[in-house]
This record gives structure tokens, C-alpha cells and sequence, in this order.
């Protein structure tokens, strides 16, 4: 292991901290117990992975922090957040200032500076740009049983909890995506989109399925 007795790098738990010959870390960096890291790994400065991290062939720009994550293949960008319970699979590129929270999956795709995807989604083959809010119970759709398809998203753009991404579509610049959207066909620059079916309220057939 790299930089095992610098004294810029503090385990708090070395017996339960394995680290592989090739990882490489940078200055006043806390690493907890319970920590697995492996492959060709750098770390930047001041990284704070806290308990139960599996990184490998990963690289984690400085200021960043993870929680409880499984990190594969990828690249996290500086003043990060990502867990608890993030996974991140191969080809997975963060930038920089993005929140990636609990229970988000992230597959082959790039996701813009100042993102904040926060938890309960799936991001599989797609582009995200930059400041993208995506809400909770969103999926992007990449497979349709025999080949998978990109999705490309652009700057400043909203998808509202529960929005199905069906790709390959192209969502351009401040586009608002409403929750419970199923998004089948491009977007243009400022579109509001919504894909749901109205409420309709029939009043007393509860009873037909609900006891009283």
C-alpha cells in the first residue's frame, strides 16, 4: 500500500481497513472501518470515506465524502457526497459539487457538476449536464430487451419524482419534467412535460373493495 505510514492519512480502524498496494492518497484524508479498497484507486485531499465503503479502479477527487457505497470503475469529482448505499458501476463519471444519495444506482453514464440525484434512482447509460435535479423513484429506461440506448440531458433541467426516461431521447437545456412522466419523445429548450393520465374520483366504489 502507498503512503501506509503517512501521517496524512488517518485510519481510524486499521484492522478492518484493507488497501491494496495501488492505492494512492492525498493529504488529510480519514478513512474509517470497514473499508475495502483495491485496484488502481486515487484519492484526493482531505476524503472522508466513513464506514463500510467498497471501492475499486475508482478515483475520488478531494473534499469528497462516501458512505456505505459500492464504487467500481468510475470517477467521483471534488466536494462530492455519495451514499449511503450508492453504487456506482463501471464508467460512471461525477463531477464536481454533486450529491449522489442513498439508494441510487448510476451505470456508464456522466453526470454534470452541481447535480444532485438524491435517492431511489437508476441512471443507466446516459448524459447528464450541469445543476440536473433528479427525484426520487426515477428510472432511465435503457434497455428494451435486446440492445441498450443512451439518454442525453441537458443544463438546469428538473425530472420530477417517479418519471420513467425511455430512451434514447434528448432532453435539451431547462426542461421540466413533471413527476409521474413517462418520457417517450425529445424535449425542447424550456418545455414543461407531462405524461399522466388526469385523477378521477368515483365516489363510494371504495366501499366495493374496503370494508366498512
Amino acid at each position: 500500500m502507498n503512503n501506509e505510514n503517512n501521517s496524512n492519512v488517518k485510519f481510524l480502524d486499521r484492522s478492518t481497513v484493507f488497501v491494496g498496494k495501488n492505492v494512492k492518497f492525498g493529504k488529510n484524508v480519514v478513512v474509517y472501518g470497514n473499508n475495502y479498497l483495491d485496484g488502481d484507486i486515487t484519492v484526493g485531499d482531505n476524503v472522508v470515506l466513513y464506514p463500510f465503503n467498497y471501492v475499486s479502479d475508482s478515483v475520488i477527487c478531494e473534499n469528497t465524502t462516501l458512505k456505505s457505497s459500492d464504487i467500481t470503475k468510475s470517477k467521483i469529482g471534488a466536494n462530492c457526497s455519495v451514499g449511503p448505499y450508492s453504487r456506482l458501476r463501471p464508467n460512471t463519471v461525477i463531477g464536481d459539487n454533486c450529491k449522489i444519495g442513498n439508494f441510487v444506482e448510476i451505470k456508464n453514464s456522466v453526470i454534470g457538476s452541481g447535480c444532485k440525484i438524491s435517492h431511489l434512482t437508476y441512471v443507466g447509460d446516459a448524459t447528464l449536464g450541469e445543476n440536473c435535479n433528479v427525484g426520487c423513484g426515477v428510472v432511465f429506461v435503457n434497455y428494451n430487451g435486446k440492445i441498450k440506448q443512451r439518454t442525453v440531458v441537458g443544463n438546469n433541467c428538473f425530472i420530477g419524482s417517479n418519471a420513467n426516461v425511455i430512451s434514447p431521447v434528448n432532453i435539451s437545456d431547462n426542461v421540466y419534467i413533471c413527476a409521474g412522466t413517462t418520457v417517450t419523445e425529445n424535449c425542447d429548450s424550456w418545455d414543461f412535460v407531462i405524461g399522466r393520465e388526469r385523477q378521477i374520483n368515483k365516489r363510494d366504489l371504495a366501499r366495493k373493495y374496503l370494508k366498512d
